[in-house]
């Protein structure tokens, strides 16, 4: 945990991880612990775990503790961990958060509670509360309105980043462009934000991003670490071209249901066991695997080799 106290350090590329299951529909922790190893091979700047495309409502409470424990176990510290720990119940949020704090994590990404559709006055209510209960672990509002039918607004956010110093940043996984700009806006530049829409990570990083959590790195780690790397350094020629080049991927990431299409490039790669998803989602059927193949044979020299 040593990025804890200094929050500043979660920037760039943070591969948010799948969750390997065996075709027994059990945790696959040695595939977790491999993709980790892989992702920090090829560069990814920090590893998150536990947010939409690991499939944290498909499990209990004890697996996604395990896993985090087993993340952080395998991170070591060699780079910022950011777990998400949200749930729709407040005592398995708070109880996923302190696993996260006791294991290591540097910092929480807490979605908002899906389905019930808080008020704004509720939701600020909610992260007070994790916010109380763990003053010393930093906390990432994870907004992600697609999935949770709710969306924070930039009022909200300033709120409660004005009231809690452990409040550090916002992961923004809406394709809403101006509401990246408005919660920049309202909050200053010292707020963190990561945009958790692929094609939005770029463009994030001009209005003062520090970086971006994308699914497209389980597939292209190395590529993606690269494109924030070349932003920051001034070679934006480099980054856009990066940017656009990762489209095909950023399609395969979505054909059909996150995460269905990227465990099955995983698993048909050898990097993990199975490509078994829990429902309510199924595996990747024959007409996405198609689809995926026709995509993956413009994208091929973006992948990360398997051995560096």
């Amino acid at each position: 945990m040593r990025f804890r106290s200094d929050p500043q350090q979660i920037a760039g590329s943070i591969a948010p991880v799948i969750t390997p299951f065996t075709d027994a529909a059990e945790v696959d922790f040695d595939s977790l612990r491999g993709l980790i190893r892989w992702q920090l091979a090829n560069g990814s700047h920090g590893i998150s775990l536990g947010g939409s495309t690991g499939e944290p409502s498909a499990q209990t409470v004890t697996e996604r503790a395990d896993a985090i424990r087993v993340a952080a176990a395998e991170v070591a510290d060699r780079v910022p961990f950011l777990p998400g720990t949200g749930s729709a119940k407040l005592d398995e949020t708070l109880e996923l958060t302190g696993i996260a704090a006791e294991a290591g994590a540097d910092a929480a990404l807490i979605i908002t509670p899906y389905y019930a559709r808080p008020t704004q006055e509720a939701l600020y209510s909610w992260y007070a509360t994790v916010a109380r209960e763990y003053p010393d672990l930093p906390l990432v509002i994870y907004n992600v309105p697609s999935r949770t039918a709710v969306d924070v607004a930039p009022d909200t956010v300033a709120r409660l980043f004005r009231d809690f110093d452990n409040i550090v940043g916002i992961k923004e996984t809406t394709k809403d462009f101006e509401h990246f700009s408005r919660v920049l806006h309202a909050c200053g530049p010292e707020l963190l934000v990561w945009s958790g829409i692929e094609l939005l990570c770029l463009p994030l990083l001009a209005l003062g991003g520090v970086g971006f959590v994308s699914a497209v790195a389980n597939l292209a780690p190395a590529a993606v670490a690269e494109m924030y790397a070349a932003y920051v350094a001034g070679e934006h020629t480099r980054a856009r071209e990066l940017h656009y080049r990762l489209h095909p991927l950023v399609d395969v990431v979505f054909t059909e249901t996150n995460p269905a299409a990227v465990k099955w490039v995983l698993a048909q790669r050898g990097l993990i066991a199975s490509a078994f998803v829990r429902p309510p989602l199924i595996p990747l059927t024959e007409t996405g695997q198609a689809r995926v193949k026709q995509l993956l044979a413009g994208a091929e020299d973006l992948f990360s080799p398997i051995e560096p």
